[in-house]
């Protein structure tokens, strides 16, 4: 596009433009004649009215415009009761599960309840500075620490006075990020939730792992202290930019603060001669802020503390609770299906005339289906029952030349099962039905806590063609077993 037809376009828009200016000035011209010709009486009212209009008009559109913060999470972590967690630690006991750790952790609830201290827990990930600031805020707590990367390997606690009386615990928690660190890491979140405060450290701006963190100590209540460390290494306006962006970025902490914890220092030195050395100091300390905004908060939410901190262990036990339960009802639903699975291979054996029908006895089939319901605490009718059976009948003779082939590929590969008789093809059959349709229903209980049929029996479909050898193998010793107990039981 020339110069010439630009001006050109610039000109024809300018004229519209006054045009519609001049438009607008002769229309409020007339309509202001025709207010001023109205009675006084009828000028007031309108006018009153137009002011109205333009007052709703603003306060809308400052509501549709202005800027919105966003809402800081919700401090609530729902929770069990303690005697709801005790009644369920006691039936996992009676059943044979061990709740030792689950007891230590709600004896440790208790014990730090009683002692009239407030337990803040340094977290952070590697290399952050997390030992160095609690040697800076308790000077007089000896800490090892050296030049490598996350150095804190388990949770150590270090007591200490603040400034204004207040008796404090420290916990130095393994850094997470780390490589091969999973198991420190969640020593880490574990001390983090039996803290009354968590102190965030960072050196820089957050990455999203850390956002992740922050929002997830968020979610169980944690007053959050965000402390940004090693401060001289940025300048002024720098350091600004990054405490900026850590309170834009983190709505969820309490208060976002700029410290130095000190620790250790190298750099290069040029000497006279030319040469140069690696010198090691102590960096300079700074944590007043810190040390303030904690008394701060302590005094503040004294009395909320406690049964927040209470709240957020016990949500943990809740889950690693309802972990043991499901690990529990896996076990004896393994159990359960290994029995029937047995049963139905002895029944076979016993009657040896084939069917079509591959499987046996209905009262096996009710009662395994009953035992995993119980097992998995789902109500279900003998209407229900019956009706789930009928529905896997027809899978079952459906896949009944497949079940045979993977019997018959069995028995090829497993040479001593053909000494058994001629009953051990369809035992074996039977083993795998029992077996399939165990574990199909097993899962789908545990997933849908009910007995949905729809997906029990798209899982048998999947678990009656599953030739896995290791499986194979299990399935044909307990034939094996199940035949040769029978055979001496008739001798």
């Amino acid at each position: 596009m020339n110069r010439r037809f630009r001006l050109l376009l610039a000109a024809l828009a300018s004229a519209a433009l006054l045009w519609l200016l001049l438009a607008a000035a002769e229309r409020a011209l007339l309509l202001a004649q025709r207010f001023l010709a109205l009675p006084p009486w009828l000028q007031w009212t309108l006018g009153v009215a137009l002011a109205l209009f333009a007052v709703a008009a603003t306060l809308i559109a400052w509501n549709l415009l202005r800027p919105r913060r966003r809402p800081r999470r919700s401090r609530t972590v729902e929770a069990p009761t303690r005697e709801h967690l005790d009644a369920r630690l006691d039936r996992l006991e009676t059943d044979g599960a061990g709740t030792e750790s689950l007891r230590a952790e709600l004896r440790d609830l208790d014990a730090r309840g009683a002692s009239g201290r407030f337990y803040v827990a340094v977290f952070g990930e590697i290399s952050t500075g997390k030992s160095s600031l609690i040697a800076a805020l308790a000077p007089n707590a000896a800490l090892a620490t050296d030049v490598r990367g996350g150095t804190t390997r388990s949770v150590r606690h270090v007591d200490t006075v603040l400034a204004d009386g207040s008796r404090v615990t420290l916990a130095d928690v393994p850094g997470t990020r780390e490589t091969s660190g999973e198991l420190r890491e969640t020593m880490a979140r574990d001390e983090a939730l039996r803290a009354h405060v968590v102190i965030y450290l960072t050196d820089g701006d957050l990455n999203r792992s850390q956002g992740e963190e922050l929002a997830w100590l968020a979610d169980f209540g944690k007053p959050l202290l965000l402390a940004l460390n090693k401060t001289d290494r940025l300048s002024r306006e720098e350091r600004e930019q990054v405490l900026a962006s850590l309170r834009r970025r983190a709505p969820q902490a309490d208060a976002v603060v700029a410290i130095r914890a000190g620790g250790s220092e190298r750099f290069e030195r040029r000497l006279v001669d030319g040469g140069s050395e690696i010198v090691e100091r102590r960096a300079p300390v700074d944590v007043d802020e810190l040390v303030q905004t904690l008394e701060h908060l302590l005094h503040r939410s004294a009395q909320h503390l406690e049964p927040a901190r209470e709240r957020a262990v016990l949500a943990r036990v809740d889950r690693d609770v309802h972990e043991a339960e499901a690990a529990l009802r896996g076990r004896q639903a393994e159990d359960a299906v290994h029995r029937y699975a047995r049963r139905a291979v002895i029944g076979a054996m016993a009657a040896v005339a084939p069917g079509s029908d591959l499987i046996i006895q209905g009262a096996l089939a009710t009662g395994l289906v009953r035992e995993l319901c119980r097992i998995h605490d789902v109500a279900v009718s003998d209407v229900q029952i019956e009706a789930f059976l009928k529905r896997t009948r027809m899978t079952v003779r459906t896949s009944a030349s497949l079940v045979l082939a993977i019997a018959g590929n069995a028995l090829k590969a497993f040479p001593g099962l053909g000494t058994l008789g001629g009953g051990v093809l369809h035992a074996f059959a039977y083993a795998l039905i029992f077996d399939s349709l165990g574990k199909a229903l097993a899962a789908t209980l545990a997933e849908r806590h009910a007995l949905d049929a729809n997906a029990a029996d798209a899982r048998l479909k999947q678990w009656l063609g599953e030739t896995g050898n290791a499986r194979l193998k299990r399935l044909a010793k307990l034939t094996v077993d199940a035949a040769r107990s029978d055979n001496d039981a008739n001798e």
